[in-house]
């Protein structure tokens, strides 16, 4: 018999209790942090602060054809939701070789999520979207099924083409489209608004296709230009005829609802207010990109512009007499800035 076997029984159950301790404790700790750890990466990999960007899309679509939002309405921002992550993990996905020497760190090419499993969210959010929008009406699915094409042929290829800024501009005016077709079952009213958020993202693309290594000054001073002209335009005040600007280069003749001259004068206040809240989001980076577009700033302003989706799309449904539903859109603008500072939205 040997001394090791024949231990004795109390150092014997020490070790083993000491052993019991230690190891749950120590196993527990990784096993979170290795949670942890997944859910930054997919965090970064749908970039999660810039959801807060896409439920105005279907609230300014449904404030431009005069109804209040409904059950229908919910299921046409969640169809959004899940269509914009698809888009993000699937940009991902196709761009992992070019992020792999332009950004290392993005979770692909850093080897924090495979491949496979970015594509295979890509596909399930998009049929979550397409099966979401089913369920608001068949007005509210043809108008998804255009988009989640956009999205795909946008991520797959055209991104890196001429068209890419005005595939993107497209896809969010769809989106904004869709919550007018899912809550009324029309979007004619609501292609203006349409064409001008299309126009803002338009913009934030363009400067984007520059921030991994810089690029023309012109390209946000663009952006800063056309960040004027869109404020010019939906703070401009209807005419009892002719509607708005845009209303008249689309061919949309606008009609005020009985009683709109009383409550005109707020609905102006409110309107200039987050018209004037759109310009704050995105002047300042865009001059600074302009005087130095160097990568760090050039990103800066396209974060900029994403987050300053949120005040346009607040103006456009205070526009379109949408007050309370206007003041929760704005209400999203300060909750992306805060998420935005954990999680990048470029």
């Amino acid at each position: 018999m040997t001394g090791r076997r024949e231990q004795p029984p109390a150092n014997r159950d020490g070790a083993g209790d000491a052993v019991k301790e230690k190891n749950p404790c120590r196993t527990a700790s990784c096993g979170a942090a290795g949670r942890a750890h997944r859910r930054r990466a997919w965090a970064e990999l749908l970039r999660l602060p810039a959801l807060f960007s896409v439920p105005g899309d279907a609230l300014a679509g449904t404030a431009a054809t005069g109804a209040p939002p409904n059950a229908r309405t919910l299921l046409a921002i969640a169809s959004s939701l899940c269509l914009y992550e698809a888009g993000m993990a699937l940009n991902d996905w196709a761009d992992r070789d070019v992020d792999a020497v332009e950004r290392p760190h993005r979770p692909l090419p850093s080897g924090r999520i495979r491949p496979a499993a970015a594509l295979t969210a890509a596909c399930a959010l998009t049929g979550a979207g397409l099966a979401l929008a089913a369920r608001a009406g068949r007005p509210a699915l043809a108008v998804a099924a255009p988009l989640a094409a956009t999205v795909w042929a946008y991520d797959l290829g055209v991104k890196h083409t001429p068209a890419g800024p005005v595939v993107m501009g497209a896809a969010r005016g769809l989106d904004l489209l869709l919550g007018a077709a899912a809550t009324t079952g029309r979007t004619r009213q609501a292609l203006p608004s349409a064409a001008l958020l299309g126009t803002h993202t338009l913009a934030v693309t363009t400067v984007s296709r520059q921030e991994a290594q810089g690029g023309s000054p012109l390209v946000p001073l663009a952006a800063l230009a056309t960040t004027a002209l869109l404020t010019r335009v939906v703070t401009h005040r209807p005419s009892d005829h002719g509607g708005t600007a845009a209303h008249g280069l689309l061919g949309v003749r606008a009609t005020p609802p009985p009683g709109a001259a009383l409550g005109r004068k707020p609905t102006a206040h409110l309107t200039t207010a987050l018209a004037a809240a759109y310009v704050a989001a995105t002047a300042r980076p865009y001059f600074h990109a302009t005087l130095n577009p160097s990568p760090p700033l050039t990103q800066r302003a396209v974060g900029a512009g994403i987050r300053a989706t949120i005040p346009l799309q607040a103006t456009l449904t205070a526009r379109s007499k949408g007050t309370a539903t206007a003041l929760l859109i704005a209400a999203l603008a300060p909750l992306g800035a805060r998420f935005a500072k954990k999680v990048s939205v470029t």
